[in-house]
């Protein structure tokens, strides 16, 4: 699946799966959710299914599924599980999440308003 065309990724991702579970299905869906929010147009995914290409496990030093791996911008990283914590996916990709509409509008000469 490709959110772009090649030359306009900025974001390459590759979740490799065990099958269609429903462990493997929320990890798409999460992916898919994440991506477009955060990297609109900027990215590609890859979904390798082990138990269509196992030798890939192997090859690609894969030991846990579902994995994600972002082949770029490099170096690469990798994250393990269904990828329903949007906070520690967007830190463990480094990916800087959009500011919220306060952090928008809060002016620099103002202190943050706090609950």
């Amino acid at each position: 699946m490709t959110a772009t065309d090649p030359a306009g990724v900025t974001y390459d991702l590759r979740l490799y799966i065990a099958g269609l579970t429903p462990r493997s299905l929320l990890a798409i869906a999460n992916l898919k959710r994440i991506c477009e929010t955060h990297l609109a147009g900027e990215y590609r995914i890859e979904v390798v299914d082990l138990k269509q290409e196992p030798g890939r496990a192997r090859r690609d030093q894969i030991v846990a599924s579902p994995t994600l791996v972002r082949q770029l911008p490099g170096p690469s990283r990798r994250l393990i599980g269904d990828l329903s914590n949007t906070e520690r996916v967007l830190i463990g990709l480094e990916i800087a999440p959009h500011p919220s509409v306060q952090e928008v509008t809060t002016h620099a000469d103002e202190p943050p308003v706090r609950p």
